[in-house]
């Protein structure tokens, strides 16, 4: 299905039955990312899961321009709108947390509960490593732009503290192939979203005292030292909460599905 939002069509995937839980995506992630994740949960929740604008399905009014967080957390003002009335659950990953705390705070009477999974935020760090950190994510789109996604890939995987070798897995995953289609993914994300991680500000008050039950997670395999780890003890620091930890680490959204939807329904009950 699709929804006309500002400056852009969404594609999104409605699934399942029982309260509303909306899924915000990691990364390149697209609707179809976290299919083996909602195939444990539909028999529990209504599931959206959507294409962020510029991705697969979700196109742009004018592709030449880039995003905005703001623009991100008003497509899923949209959507919900679009889909109850009534405060809804969203997990965020990644990227996708960022999205939800910006929606907590612009729209807040729209979501019941955040699991705000390993943030990518900077605006939740000290001066210093925050500077630091938008310097990496600068030097990666560097890195694409001279090397493409080959020489991206170990940086990014450094950054977010992924280590391909020790990553343990569920058996029976859905194979999620480097796709042409994830190849153009991955290149926006890189060349457009990271610019609007670096750039995002919020009020960190307005965060703090947001009506909105925000839970601060992290994967347990996140060295806390990391970018996102960081990120993530800074929110639980924040809104006063200590971080819950899920299966798998930063992807254990889709490494360990199984065990990461019993962690999630733990929490949303």
């Amino acid at each position: 299905m699709f929804l006309d939002t500002d400056g852009a069509i969404l594609y999104y995937e409605v699934r399942g039955t029982g309260p509303l839980l909306l899924i915000s995506q990691s990364g390149e992630g697209d609707a179809d990312r976290s299919t083996d994740l909602v195939s444990h949960l539909v028999d529990r929740y209504t599931v959206v899961t959507y294409d962020r604008r510029g991705l697969s399905r979700s196109t742009l009014a004018d592709p030449k321009r880039g995003v905005t967080m703001e623009q991100h957390a008003g497509d899923v003002h949209r959507l919900l709108d679009h889909l109850t009335d009534e405060p809804a659950l969203m997990l965020g990953c990644s990227m996708g947390a960022a999205i939800g705390l910006h929606l907590a705070v612009a729209h807040p009477a729209q979501l019941r509960t955040l699991v705000a999974h390993d943030p990518v935020s900077p605006f939740l760090l000290p001066a210093g490593p925050r500077a630091g950190h938008a310097a990496e994510l600068s030097h990666l789109q560097e890195v694409y732009r001279e090397g493409g996604l080959q020489a991206a890939f170990p940086e990014i995987a450094r950054v977010l503290g992924i280590d391909p070798a020790r990553q343990q897995t569920e058996p029976d995953l859905t194979p999620m192939p480097l796709t042409p289609g994830r190849v153009a993914n991955f290149g926006f994300f890189i060349a457009h979203d990271f610019t609007a991680v670096i750039e995002a500000e919020l009020d960190r008050a307005a965060l703090q005292t947001s009506p909105v039950h925000i839970v601060p997670a992290s994967g347990a395999t996140t060295a806390p030292g990391v970018f996102v780890g960081q990120c993530a003890h800074q929110l639980a620091g924040l809104v006063g909460r200590k971080v819950a930890p899920f299966p798998g680490g930063h992807n254990g959204n889709t490494t360990h599905p199984r065990a990461y939807a019993a962690r999630l329904c733990e929490i949303l009950a």
